[in-house]
């Protein structure tokens, strides 16, 4: 059972996050390493549970960790404040202490409402990502944003927590259904577009690869994913300027899963028409040209990612930009591209553009 780590650096709530095929069995071992000790509670749902619930609490268990399971309901539309109240239920009724170890074994939504678990419970107790979905292995498990759902819009309440390790074990991606996998690739393919040409062209070129989970591109992938987000996020951890890169195609995509009630597309899916959308927009502004806007719909249609963008009023679209997390002055901040590698934030948009992009 090899191993590679890569160090987030954020001085003293630095953590490691681990990379390889099979770590999940060792996960007791590696918090031993890592000094810690404490009960732990394992937070995951029904669907993750049959599939890694046993390894991870036998680990665990071996290794000195007791352990409390803690199941909760499937899907996007329980991220919200009575999911976050089952496992403040869990943690109180068995007397959990301050010294317990949260644990977010499954996907973005487990990881997110884990750690905003994680960041109040008792005012703080710390937290281990075990993603098990490449959306959450490339980007939700990094970085520290925790949160939950709101009827008026997606991730408004939450906390930036870190945890004090990831452990990104490649092998639960084989277990994926393909759909999860496709939508996890939206997030992998914004790295290239923000930030990283030559990873753009790496995924172009080994896609059938990476889609057949190739081990050594598809390791590449998620480490290239995890060591981009780590560099931004530690030179701007709480999002007060460089870290928004990051939401390239979220302010349209959590638009879109926010009009059609969080149970229509995954989030990698609106995430997928939104990275389209905003193209599109560069494109109209003249930062993006016809072959680059063509070059980035292929990879997108290619990987088997949805682009059908679903129709609703520009007012629509329009209030829901005005609730996202990015806005400033009452003003929407967009994720936009000057050319592939290189994202840029700014709310300067022609309302005649915006409105275009919206109507098409």
């Amino acid at each position: 059972m090899t191993m590679e780590t890569l160090l987030l650096d954020l001085g003293s709530r630095s953590y490691p996050i681990d990379f390889g095929t099979g770590i999940i069995d060792g996960i007791g071992e590696r918090m031993k390493q890592l000094g810690m000790r404490g009960q732990t509670a394992v937070v995951t749902n029904a669907v993750v549970a049959p599939l890694f619930l046993e390894r991870v609490k036998n680990s665990l268990e071996t290794t000195g960790f007791p352990v409390l399971p803690i199941l909760l309901p499937d899907g996007e539309v329980h991220k919200n404040f009575a999911t976050l109240q089952i496992i403040f239920d869990r943690l109180l009724e068995n007397r959990m202490e301050r010294s317990t170890i949260l644990i977010a074994l499954g996907g973005g939504i487990i990881g997110d409402i884990t750690g905003f678990a994680a960041a109040s419970f008792l005012r703080g107790v710390n937290f281990i990502q075990i993603p098990t979905t490449l959306l959450a292995q490339v980007d939700s498990s990094v970085g520290g944003k925790t949160g939950i759902n709101h009827p008026l819009g997606k991730n408004l309440i939450g906390a930036f927590y870190q945890p004090k390790l990831v452990c990104c074990d490649l092998g639960t991606l084989t277990t994926l259904p393909k759909r999860e996998f496709v939508a996890g690739m939206a997030e992998v393919i914004k790295y290239g577009l923000i930030r990283d040409i030559d990873f753009f062209h790496f995924l172009a070129d080994n896609l059938e690869a990476i889609m057949a989970l190739t081990p050594i591109p598809l390791q590449r992938v998620v480490q290239t994913c995890c060591a981009i987000k780590g560099e931004i996020v530690a030179a701007d951890e709480h999002e007060n300027d460089q870290r928004a890169l990051l939401n390239f195609g979220h302010t349209f995509g959590h638009a879109i899963e926010s009009l059609t009630g969080y149970d229509q597309l995954l989030h990698g899916e609106a995430v997928a028409m939104g990275m389209l959308m905003a193209s599109d927009l560069s494109r109209r502004m003249g930062w993006l040209s016809d072959a680059e806007f063509e070059t980035i719909e292929n990879l997108l249609r290619q990987t088997g990612l949805p682009l059908t963008i679903p129709r609703f009023t520009t007012e629509a679209f329009l209030d829901a930009f005005s609730r996202d997390k990015k806005v400033r002055s009452g003003r929407p901040r967009f994720v936009l591209l000057k050319g592939v590698g290189h994202g840029v934030v700014t709310a300067d948009i022609p309302e005649e553009l915006l409105t275009r992009c919206l109507e098409q």
